[in-house]
C-alpha cells in the first residue's frame, strides 16, 4: 500500500491514467489467435458531426457506451469501442461556404473540385475537437481506430451499397414531391424535417365561377402566395353543397386564367369552406390530387423561396413570405378576400437550416428500403431488445407508414452519386428503360474505364446514406483481405448501441435494416436509447437558448469521474434528464451545478475512506493484495453482527449491481452503489468499527472486512468512474504491479462472493444482518428526533425505550454503541412513558426526555416566535392569492410559486404546533 495525498485533485489523476492507459494501449480492440475462445463485445460510437463540440447529450450517451465497454474488459471479453466522425454534409459546407462569404465569394466561385479541397482543409483545421473532448471524460475508445466517414475505405462501402442496391432496382432516379431546403439548396428526408406550430392565418377568399359569371365559391388558403401556381379547384364528390359545379371552371384571380373543378375524395369536407385550392408544385397533397386528375405543376416558388411569376409584376422575386402580404393586399384590392382569420398549424422547418421548408417537384434518386418484414421481425422476435422497450412501438409503427427515401443531395460536399452519363445526354429525357441502357448510364464504384466520355452526376448522397452503414462499415465491409474478413466475422454484430430516441428514425431502423440486407444479420442485439438532457425548466439545451454549459469547462471545475457519476445519478433509464446549474451573470461561468458537486462530494468521500484505511495500517504492513489473500485473512471467529452485516450487504449490492448493469439500469446502480458506500460502510461499518481498531485482537480481521469491501466497490465503480478507482487501486495495493489495471479484474456476482467466502469457513448469520438493520433504524430515529428539538450537537441527552424483553436486550446488548453513534447520556428501559416526543423504532418506541435536555420555557418562546413569523407569510400569501388583479395578470410560474410557498409554510406552523403541545 502507499501513501494517499490528502486531497483529491482530479485534474492530475485524469492525467496520469490517461497517459498510462494509452501507453499500456489498454484500448486497443485486439482480434485472438483463437476467435472462438473469448467472447466479442463491440461498440461503435454514434459518429458525431466532425464539426461539432461536446454537449451534455454526449456526456451521458458516451459515459454509458464507456460503462460497456470497461465492463466488457473487466469481464475477460475481447472489447472494442470504435470512434469516428460523421462528416455531416449540410452542417459542413454550410460552414464552409459562410466563411467563402467572408471573402466576398461562394462556391460557384472556386469550382466544385476547389470548393471540395477547400472543405477537406476546413475539416481537418476545426474538425474532430469533438474526439479529443471525448477523452477528457474518460472515453476508452480504440483510438487508433478512428474513422472518418469521408476516409477512402469507408467511403468505397458507400459506393459499393449504391451501387448493389441499384443493381437490384431498389435505388432509381424520378421527380416527385420533395422537402426543399430554401437555405441550404437541397432536398431534405421527412425525417430531417420537424414540425413547429405556427401562428399565422387562414385566409378566405372567393373564386369566380368563370361558366357563371357574379357566382363565387370560397376557398380557404394559408398560403396566398402559390395562387399562380392553382391549376386546379378540389371539390369532394359527395358534397352536396358542390355538385353544381362538377365540369365547370373556376377564374384564377392572378394571373387571371380559367381552371377546373376537380372532385376528389381527398377534400376534407369539415376544413374550411370544404373548397380546396390545388397548387400541385407546392403542396404534396396537391401533388397527389394533381397527378389523378391530370393537372399541369408549374413551380412559381424558386429554390431560394422567392415568387417565379413574371405574369404577376407586384409579387414576382419577392421573398416567400413578403409575397404573402402582398398577395393578400391584390386579393382586397379585386375585393375577394373575405376574412383573415388567427391560425395555428403545424409548419415543417429544416432541421439543419430552421427555416420553413417549401414542398416542391425535383428530379432526385430514391431508395426503396430493403429488409423492412425483417426488420420489424428483428425487433418483435427479441433478436434486437430495445431499453426502455416502449420504443419497440414507435420503431414499428414508422416501418408500417414507411416511404422511399430520398437519398440524394444537391451538394458538393459528401460521396458523390456513382453515376456517370454519356456526354451530351439530355438527362431530362431518360427513361427507366434508359437508366439500364450501359451506353447511356453507367454505374459502378470505380467509375467508366474512359471518364473523358462521361459526365458524372453531381447530386451527393444523404449524410444518413453514408452512416446506416457504420456497424459493419467501421471493420472493413466489403472486405478486401483476409485479415478484414476475420475483423468483420469477429466484432460483428456489434453488442450494443446507446444514443438518443430522437435518431430512431434517421438512424437505428435503417442501420438494422442495412445489416440484414449486406451482412445478413442485425447489427446490433441491444438498443439504448438515453434520455434527452433538459434544464431546470424542462427546456431541451440548445445554443440558441444559451441554457448549455461547456462541459469541458465543468470537467475542469469537477473532474470527469464526477460529472460521469453526477450524471447517472439524475438520468433514470430512457427518461429525459433535468439539469440544473447556474452561472455568474457578468461572465456566464458556471457557478454551481448541484448533480456534479454530488459525484464530486460522492467522490471525495471514497478518497477519504481509502485515506483512512490506510492511515489504519501498521507500518511495514504488506499490500491489501488479491482477493484470495483478503479473505485468508478474515477471522469468522471474531465476527460480531456488524461484520455479518457490511459482508451481507456487499453480497446484495453486488448482485443488484450485476442484475441492474445487466438491464441498462444505470441510474439503479448508482443508488445501490451510493447506499452500500454512503450508508452501511462509510456511516455505519467505519463508526462502528473505531471501537474495534483500538483493540489489537479485532483489529486485522475488521482491516480486512474493509479491505474486502473497498477492493469489490472500487471494482464496481471502475466502469463508472474509472480515473479515480484507477488510482485508488493502485494506492491500496490491489494491484500486483504498476502496470496490473483495474481492467483486468470483475467485481463478480454476490453468489460468488458468499460461496468464496464460505470455503474458507465464513458462514453470513441472517439474524446478525437484521438485528444490524433495527440498530440502524434505532439511530437514524434518536437522531431524527434529536434534531427536531434543535439537541443535534448535545451529547447528554436521555431517551427511553419501550418494548419486549426480546428487544430490550438488544438495546442493552449494544448499549455503549448506540449511546456513542446516538450521542445520548443514557437510553433507558421503561414500561411506559408519557408527554414526551416519541418515535416508533424496529427495537420498540422511543422517548426523548426533554425536561432534563432542554429549556422548555425558552424553546416555547423560541418556537412562539417562528409561528408568528409564519403566521404573517401565511396572511400575505392568502391575500395575494385571494386578489382577483394578482391571479390573473402575473405570470403562471409566479402565483404557482406564491401557492407552493404558502403550502411549505402551513406544513411549517403545524410541525411547530405540534411541538409547542409536546411541551405542554
Amino acid at each position: 500500500m502507499s501513501e494517499i495525498a490528502k486531497a483529491y485533485e482530479p485534474q492530475e489523476v485524469e492525467a496520469r491514467w490517461d497517459a498510462a492507459w494509452e501507453e499500456a494501449k489498454c484500448f486497443k480492440g485486439v482480434l485472438p489467435e483463437d476467435t472462438s475462445a473469448v467472447e466479442p463485445h463491440s461498440i461503435v460510437i454514434p459518429p458525431p458531426n466532425v464539426t461539432g463540440v461536446l454537449h451534455m447529450g454526449h456526456i451521458l450517451n458516451n459515459t454509458i457506451q464507456d460503462i460497456l465497454t470497461r465492463r466488457a474488459r473487466q469481464q475477460g471479453k475481447a472489447a472494442v469501442w470504435v470512434p469516428g466522425t460523421d462528416h455531416a454534409g449540410i452542417a459542413t459546407q454550410a460552414r464552409v461556404e459562410r466563411e467563402l462569404r467572408k471573402e466576398g465569394k461562394t462556391r460557384h466561385d472556386l469550382g466544385r473540385e476547389k470548393f471540395v479541397e477547400k472543405a477537406c482543409e476546413w475539416r481537418d483545421e476545426h474538425g474532430g475537437i469533438i474526439l479529443k473532448q471525448l477523452r477528457k471524460l474518460g472515453a476508452s475508445c480504440d483510438w487508433g481506430r478512428t474513422v472518418h466517414t469521408l476516409d477512402e475505405g469507408y467511403s468505397r462501402a458507400v459506393l459499393t451499397a449504391f451501387v448493389e442496391l441499384y443493381q437490384k432496382g431498389m435505388i432509381y432516379r424520378g421527380k416527385r414531391m420533395v422537402n426543399w431546403c430554401p437555405v441550404s439548396l437541397t432536398a431534405l428526408s421527412d425525417e430531417e424535417v420537424i414540425m413547429k406550430p405556427q401562428q399565422g392565418f387562414l385566409y378566405k377568399m372567393r373564386y369566380e365561377i368563370a361558366e357563371r359569371p357574379g357566382e363565387y365559391v370560397e376557398i380557404s388558403t394559408t398560403r396566398p402566395e402559390t395562387i399562380m401556381g392553382d391549376t386546379g379547384v378540389a371539390i369532394h364528390p359527395e358534397d352536396e353543397r358542390y355538385k353544381h359545379l362538377h365540369g365547370l371552371h373556376a377564374v384564377r384571380p392572378f394571373p387571371r386564367a380559367e381552371i377546373p373543378f376537380v372532385p376528389d375524395e381527398h377534400v376534407d369536407r369539415e376544413f374550411g369552406t370544404g373548397v380546396l385550392k390545388v397548387t400541385p408544385a407546392h403542396d404534396q397533397a396537391d401533388w397527389d390530387i394533381g397527378k389523378r386528375h391530370n393537372l399541369p405543376a408549374p413551380i412559381v416558388i424558386t429554390a431560394d423561396g422567392k415568387v417565379d411569376c413574371p405574369e404577376v409584376p407586384e409579387l414576382h422575386g419577392k421573398d416567400r413570405f413578403e409575397a404573402r402580404k402582398l398577395a393578400v393586399k391584390l386579393l382586397e384590392a379585386q375585393g375577394l378576400l373575405i376574412e383573415a382569420e388567427k391560425y395555428e398549424n403545424n409548419v415543417g422547418f429544416s432541421e439543419r437550416a430552421d427555416v420553413p421548408i417549401e414542398p416542391r417537384p425535383s428530379d432526385q434518386w430514391w431508395l426503396k428500403y430493403p429488409k423492412v418484414e425483417e426488420a420489424k421481425e428483428a425487433v418483435r422476435s427479441g433478436a434486437i431488445k430495445f431499453y426502455p422497450q416502449r420504443w419497440e412501438k414507435v420503431y414499428l409503427h414508422w416501418l408500417d407508414n414507411i416511404q422511399d427515401w430520398c437519398i440524394s443531395r444537391q451538394l458538393w460536399w459528401g460521396h458523390r452519386i456513382p453515376v456517370w452519363y454519356k456526354k451530351g445526354l439530355d438527362r431530362s429525357k431518360l427513361t427507366d428503360e434508359d437508366f439500364q441502357n450501359p451506353e447511356l448510364v453507367h454505374v459502378s464504384v470505380d467509375g467508366p474505364a474512359d471518364p473523358e466520355n462521361w459526365d458524372q452526376e453531381e447530386d451527393v448522397l444523404d449524410t444518413w446514406a453514408s452512416s446506416w452503414l457504420w456497424p459493419f462499415g467501421t471493420f472493413g465491409w466489403p472486405e478486401g483481405s483476409e485479415l478484414q474478413k476475420k475483423e468483420l466475422d469477429f466484432w460483428y454484430p456489434t453488442a450494443a448501441l446507446a444514443t438518443g430516441p430522437d435518431i430512431i428514425f434517421f438512424w437505428v431502423a435503417r442501420m438494422i435494416m442495412a445489416g440484414l440486407e449486406f451482412m445478413g444479420d442485425v447489427p446490433f442485439k441491444t438498443v439504448y436509447f438515453n434520455g434527452i438532457i433538459r434544464d431546470g425548466k424542462g427546456r431541451k439545451m440548445s445554443k440558441s437558448l444559451g441554457n448549455s454549459p461547456d462541459p469541458l469547462e465543468l470537467i475542469a471545475l469537477y473532474g470527469a469521474d464526477s460529472m460521469r457519476l453526477g450524471m447517472l445519478m439524475i438520468a433514470p433509464k430512457g427518461q429525459d434528464v433535468l439539469f440544473d446549474f447556474t452561472t455568474d451573470p457578468q461572465t456566464g461561468a458556471v457557478t454551481e451545478c448541484p448533480p456534479l458537486q454530488q459525484g464530486r462530494n460522492f467522490c471525495n468521500k471514497l478518497w477519504n475512506a481509502c485515506r483512512f484505511r490506510l492511515m489504519q495500517q501498521e507500518e511495514g504492513a504488506s499490500a491489501a493484495g488479491s482477493l484470495e489473500d483478503i479473505i485468508a485473512r478474515l477471522e469468522p471467529a471474531k465476527f460480531d453482527a456488524d461484520d455479518h452485516a457490511i459482508l451481507g450487504s456487499l453480497v446484495e449490492t453486488l448482485d443488484a449491481y450485476d442484475k441492474d448493469l445487466s438491464a441498462y439500469e444505470f441510474n439503479a446502480v448508482t443508488q445501490q452503489i451510493y447506499k452500500f458506500f454512503w450508508s452501511d460502510f462509510c456511516d455505519w461499518y467505519v463508526e462502528v468499527s473505531k471501537t474495534k481498531m483500538q483493540d489489537p485482537e479485532l483489529k486485522a480481521n475488521c482491516l480486512a472486512i474493509q479491505d474486502l469491501c473497498l477492493r469489490q466497490l472500487l471494482l464496481m465503480l471502475y466502469p463508472l468512474t474509472p480515473f479515480i478507482t484507477e488510482q485508488l487501486w493502485h494506492d491500496m495495493g490491489y494491484a500486483a504491479g504498476e502496470d496490473d489495471f483495474i481492467q483486468n479484474y470483475a467485481p463478480g456476482t454476490g453468489t460468488e462472493l458468499k460461496a468464496k467466502l464460505l470455503s474458507a469457513n465464513v458462514t453470513l448469520d441472517q439474524s446478525a444482518m437484521e438485528e444490524v438493520e433495527a440498530l440502524r433504524d434505532f439511530v437514524q430515529k434518536a437522531r431524527a428526533l434529536k434534531a427536531q428539538y434543535n439537541l443535534a450537537a448535545k451529547r447528554d441527552v436521555t431517551f427511553y425505550i419501550v418494548g419486549d424483553a426480546a428487544n430490550r436486550t438488544v438495546v442493552e446488548s449494544h448499549g455503549e454503541k448506540l449511546k456513542r453513534l446516538v450521542g445520548a447520556a443514557g437510553i433507558e428501559p421503561r414500561d411506559d412513558v408519557q408527554d414526551a416526543p416519541a418515535s416508533v423504532t424496529a427495537l420498540g418506541t422511543l422517548y426523548l426526555d426533554l425536561a432534563s435536555s432542554v429549556d422548555t420555557e425558552a424553546e416555547k418562546k423560541r418556537l412562539g416566535k417562528e409561528l408568528e413569523k409564519l403566521a404573517g407569510a401565511i396572511r400575505g400569501a392568502e391575500a395575494k392569492l385571494g386578489n382577483e388583479k394578482f391571479t390573473g395578470k402575473a405570470p403562471a410560474e409566479v402565483v404557482e410559486g406564491v401557492r407552493q410557498t404558502l403550502a411549505e409554510n402551513k406544513a411549517k406552523a403545524a410541525e411547530l404546533e405540534r411541538l409547542m403541545a409536546s411541551f405542554g
